[in-house]
């Protein structure tokens, strides 16, 4: 049992020590230059993959990006990652997202998400929210491979599409999560 409350100290830990990141302050140039390439290359696969996404898009006002998200977990466990928030083709701003779970899994894994803002006022509740709660606020379709086939820009009418891709190592098990996504400065 010292084991399982060893492991939830650390996560826990982990998620404290990512929350209190700085969201002011200069920025540095270096750090957001890495996180452009990643999420430039994020885009690429996601297009590649899920043609249905590339036209989503078109009309989306804005993406918000992650590449890279970091997943761990046994019994409780934390995901973070930074992204870049992109409106008509160039990054407006930097993001973070963190979260917590429990619940049955174990594992490690890393992935890239991708939001896509289809309204004006979607996109204004992250900038006025303190910090974007996912299941929160407007609508959000997390969406699959059945919904990426029938998916175009006249029935998308819902204000927020997420794609998860890119899944890289092992995760498995049930949980609840909650997402919190951040302004910040890299």
């Amino acid at each position: 049992m010292n084991i399982i409350r060893l492991t939830n100290l650390i996560l826990v830990a982990i998620l404290g020590l990512t929350a209190c990141q700085t969201t002011g302050g200069k920025q540095d140039a270096s750090a957001a230059v890495q996180i452009d390439r990643d999420v430039d290359a994020a885009l690429k696969n996601l297009y590649d993959s899920t043609p249905s996404a590339r036209k989503l898009a078109k009309t989306a006002k804005g993406i918000l990006v992650f590449p890279n998200v970091v997943k761990a977990g046994f019994i409780g466990g934390a995901q973070y990652g930074k992204g870049a928030l992109i409106k008509n083709g160039r990054t407006v701003g930097y993001y973070n997202i963190v979260a917590g779970s429990y619940g049955l899994q174990a594992g490690v894994q890393s992935f890239d998400y991708a939001m896509f803002f289809m309204s004006n006022s979607a996109l204004g509740y992250l900038d006025r929210s303190e910090g974007f709660e996912v299941g929160v606020g407007p609508s959000l379709v997390v969406v699959d491979a059945g919904i990426a086939k029938s998916l175009t820009t006249t029935t998308a009418k819902d204000d927020v599409y997420a794609f998860i891709f890119g899944q890289r190592g092992l995760m498995a098990g049930l949980g609840l999560q909650g997402s919190k996504i951040t302004k910040v400065n890299p």
